[in-house]
């Protein structure tokens, strides 16, 4: 999908250089998948302190269950 949009041309050259991608296309692909990956973070950590954890939990008894 074509998408026009107005970026400050020095904001999008630093990100090209700090990046290490080739093309400034590859440069926002990678800004808005890190972008949506620290988003979906923040939801877990919005979770801590809201579960409920059974304390009598063996998880080393879990990994060696077949």
């Amino acid at each position: 999908m074509a998408t026009n949009l107005a970026i400050d041309p020095g904001l999008l050259d630093r990100a090209v250089e700090v990046s290490g991608e080739r093309t400034k296309k590859a440069v926002v692909t990678r800004a808005l998948q890190e972008f949506i990956a620290r988003r979906e973070q923040k939801r877990v950590l919005e979770l801590m302190g809201q579960l409920e954890w059974d304390e009598g939990f063996d998880y080393k008894a879990e990994r060696s269950r077949r």
